[in-house]
């Protein structure tokens, strides 16, 4: 049976009074994957392509290494301010109606990037798309877990987060063209024109989704975070979240401006790093979350976590060489980070009851976004100028990317799976 004719029951309900408010409602698992690959591709797209730009935003503005990791952080830690206070009535809202909203402000925060003039204006845009697209983020990883059954939940994970992949294939070396063109504004035109075409399928083709609301919490703010802080399993997963962006985050954002910098690249040329890692990654994510249903997430994940590590130091290290033997490395890099990645979030989206799930998800995007935040803004600390162009301290980065992904090892056994 395709993905397409392939069907889930939602959450079912018990009472009569209940299926009356929250009706029984069979979906398409294939289409609703689909539709939420879209919007999450787009949303991937917006927070990725920053980091490509980065040698012309540097260039452009005449900013450093440390701006440059405000104006990555400035999305993440907007994101995570409304990921918290989301976390308090995401699960009391009917999953389509919250994601067509926060899909909608997205949208509208990309086309304020699309607009910024200056810096701190830029700066400025990226809190606004941030404080929607890092909730939306979450709801969407929030809808897999109700949907999707958990024994085809690791795959159903690995499609969505395959969106990094296109985005890579697809949508960086497209943004990258249009920028090296025209100007870095360009990207950004494109993914708020994306944005609403994808909106407006949202809007025709997703089912209500409001199985969850059957077991919703209805207790005030503050005990809803109780609950969360309360449940040990549940504190192992943000605290997984936390040491998994500083494994990556640390590196990611000055990959770019490295090989511009150390290693002689072009900036046309950094489309290929995209590409190549892209091309790759489309499989390997989507085989992570196989191998994971069948030989279990944990297994999966200690074994791309410790070869990540390998990929880590080497790109972080990298002396000039032939850009062949770089593209390499960098795309070995791709794979193992969205290998660990899928096995990881699939877990953690496990790890917690579907009445409290919304509301987790919420605060587990919002401390996943913090920490991406101050890990970029980390390294942005750590990496310097010289006085010729070239970036220094970018390996030390890489040291502290390893250490993180040893300890999250150490996280990632204490968690349990609960649904």
């Amino acid at each position: 049976m395709s993905d397409f004719q392939e069907r889930s029951p939602l959450t079912s309900v018990t009472s009569l009074g209940a299926e009356q408010l929250v009706p029984k409602v069979v979906i398409r698992e294939g289409l609703l994957l689909f539709i939420l690959a879209a919007i999450q591709f787009t949303n991937v797209m917006d927070f990725v392509i920053m980091m490509p730009l980065g040698p012309q935003l540097m260039r452009v503005f005449d900013i450093n290494p440390s701006q440059f990791g405000l104006v990555v952080s400035a999305y993440t830690f907007s994101a995570a301010v409304s990921g918290f206070c989301s976390a308090f009535y995401i699960d009391r809202l009917d999953r389509k109606k919250a994601l067509l909203g926060l899909y909608l402000g997205f949208a509208i925060g990309t086309a304020l990037c699309a607009l910024a003039p200056t810096f701190e204006l830029l700066v400025a845009a990226r809190v606004v798309a941030g404080l929607f697209g890092g909730v939306l983020g979450a709801l969407v990883l929030a809808i897999i877990g109700d949907a999707i059954p958990e024994e085809r939940r690791g795959a159903a994970t690995g499609k969505v987060m395959a969106s990094f992949s296109i985005a890579s294939i697809a949508g960086i070396p497209v943004g990258l063209y249009l920028a090296s063109k025209t100007s870095w504004h360009a990207p950004f035109y494109l993914l708020a024109g994306m944005s609403l075409l994808v909106l407006g399928l949202a809007m025709k083709f997703l089912p209500e989704l409001k199985g969850h609301l059957t077991n919703a919490p209805h207790e005030k703010p503050h005990k809803v975070l109780l609950n969360i802080l309360r449940n040990k399993n549940l504190l192992w997963a943000l605290l997984m979240v936390v040491i998994l962006q500083l494994a990556g985050f640390t590196v990611v954002p000055f990959v770019s401006p490295y090989m511009v910098a150390n290693i002689g690249f072009e900036e046309a040329e950094l489309s290929y790093i995209y590409l190549f890692g892209g091309l790759a990654t489309v499989v390997t994510s989507q085989l992570a979350g196989r191998l994971a249903d069948k030989y279990g997430k944990k297994r999966v994940y200690i074994i791309s976590a410790l070869f990540s590590i390998i990929p880590i130091l080497a790109i972080t290290h990298l002396p000039r060489m032939e850009h062949y033997l770089v593209f390499i490395v960098t795309t070995i890099f791709f794979i193992v980070f969205g290998a660990r990645f899928v096995p990881a979030m699939s877990l953690i989206t496990s790890s917690v009851e579907p009445k409290q799930r919304g509301s987790f998800m919420s605060i587990n995007s919002s401390v996943q976004q913090a920490a991406s935040g101050m890990a970029a803004f980390l390294s942005g600390l750590i990496v310097q100028k010289a006085s010729n162009g070239e970036l220094l301290h970018f390996g030390t980065v890489g040291i502290l990317a390893s250490v993180a992904t040893v300890v999250s090892i150490f996280a990632i056994l204490k968690l349990k799976q609960v649904s």
